[in-house]
């Protein structure tokens, strides 16, 4: 993840005009902000989902044709107000290489490529179409660094083989992003820190910078240079205050606020924690989204094989005080889809709560608006695991689910089925609608998903 030092000090203006050089190969449509997704957005959970069972029972967790549209299992109810602005998957492959293996599944999840050989495709958009913000990249999350976990625990590869640890404090991923403000009170002194002048000291150097480049440019890449420069601009108003406004999202960035009831500093750890950390990390994530600071952020939830007790989560179904049952303990329900069983009924409510989250996050987006709609019209929010039935460790008809309109370039409200594909063509797409048309993602991938951009 990028800092503010390092996009804003003398070497700021080298990085902007960089980029502004790397777009002049793109598509038509992806010089037009209305016609591409302005943010991607990965929610990752752990130890995937009730997938067709052994002994020949349907999945539990996809979703399927009623009527001429889509039908939602209860398990995914929870986001039965934006199934129209959804695409559930059916047939996507991660490929054989590793199948059955919950690290495998992780590190092709966002690379596309065995063994994590590759950046992920978040990292890649931030490098690029992200790269003219404060932030490219914010990397999320809830007990993700547990026991130590490392190396292929986390999903997001800014190289080849080499995987980034998410940020699993929302106290201090509130404090690296928004500086000054304290988190749960609502705002600063008004007056620039500072370090604050500093950075607008910097700012205006670099802005030097840019101005003299103009000479040398056409009319075209002098109107692209312009953007350039407005962009400097709002990082001026942020870093003076936070001021100016959230602008067309509706939020008030000189003032930005996450709520931190139940989050315990000392207790970042404790399972119990663990639905208000999610929680806070969510509203850090829309709240940095929606004050322009990146266009590109993963949420991680734990990690796969996850010891994460959900038997602790108070006021959920799942919670049960004498019995400790843990996520990855659940998956492991047995060859059939039996209530009975008591792994199997908290795999459910396990699978359940978190198609809740997702959707709260979802919700969240789409009380901004943005635009001619919401911040979820303008955005790609992909829900992903890393494996597809937990019980099998399948990496064959993967979980996925991608909300937004992608600012008008994806077909939502649809039931993507069309035989095989790999996730790669899916994660090609993606690129696509932010505005970076890749030829494909990952290994053996064929190019941008079919029937998923309009």
């Amino acid at each position: 993840m990028i800092n503010r030092r390092q996009l804003l000090a003398g070497g700021g203006s080298a990085l902007l005009f960089g980029n502004l050089l790397r777009r002049k190969s793109r598509r038509a449509y992806a010089d037009h902000e209305g016609e591409r997704a302005q943010r991607l957005i990965v929610f990752y959970f752990p130890d995937g989902i009730v997938g067709a069972s052994q002994s020949g029972e349907p999945s539990w967790w996809h979703a399927y044709s009623e009527g001429g549209g889509v039908g939602l299992p209860a398990q995914l109810a929870s986001l039965e107000p934006y199934k129209n602005r959804c695409v559930f998957f059916r047939g996507l492959s991660m490929g054989g290489t590793d199948a059955g293996s919950h690290p495998g599944g992780a590190r092709k999840l966002l690379t596309g490529v065995d063994g994590g050989n590759g950046m992920s495709i978040d990292r890649y958009l931030a490098s690029t179409v992200g790269a003219d913000r404060p932030y490219r990249h914010i990397n999320l999350g809830a007990m993700a660094n547990h026991n130590g976990a490392s190396g292929d625990k986390h999903i997001s590869y800014p190289s080849a083989g080499v995987s980034a640890p998410p940020e699993d404090n929302p106290a201090a991923a509130f404090s690296n992003l928004f500086g000054d403000v304290q988190p749960g009170t609502g705002g600063g002194t008004g007056e620039p820190s500072a370090k604050a002048r500093r950075r607008l000291t910097a700012i205006d150097f670099a802005k030097g910078d840019l101005e003299r480049l103009r000479s040398d440019l056409d009319d075209r890449e002098q109107a692209k240079l312009s953007l350039h420069l407005e962009a400097f601009r709002e990082v001026e108003l942020r870093l003076g205050g936070m001021g100016g406004g959230g602008g067309s999202t509706g939020t008030d960035c000189s003032m930005p606020y996450v709520n931190l009831d139940g989050v315990d500093q000392g207790l970042l750890y404790d399972p119990a924690r663990f639905p208000a950390i999610l929680r806070a990390q969510t509203d850090v994530m829309v709240q940095a989204m929606a004050c322009g600071l990146s266009r590109v952020g993963v949420i991680q939830g734990s990690h796969h094989t996850s010891e994460l007790i959900m038997s602790r989560f108070e006021g959920t179904e799942m919670y049960d005080p004498g019995f400790d049952m843990r996520s990855h303990q659940a998956s492991h329900y047995g060859a059939s889809h039996d209530l009975g069983h008591r792994e199997f009924r908290d795999y459910v409510a396990q699978r359940t709560w978190w198609a809740e989250q997702f959707s709260y996050l979802l919700q969240e987006l789409d009380a901004r608006p943005e635009g001619d709609g919401s911040m979820l019209d303008h955005s790609l929010v992909l829900l992903c695991s890393e494996v597809s039935d937990g019980n099998t460790h399948s990496h064959d008809d993967m979980p996925f689910i991608l909300a937004g309109g992608g600012g008008g370039t994806i077909r939502t409200g649809q039931l993507w089925q069309s035989g095989y594909h790999r996730h790669g063509d899916m994660l090609a797409a993606l690129a696509h609608a932010m505005g970076e048309p890749v030829g494909g993602w990952g290994q053996n991938s064929g190019g941008p998903l079919p029937g998923l951009l309009v």
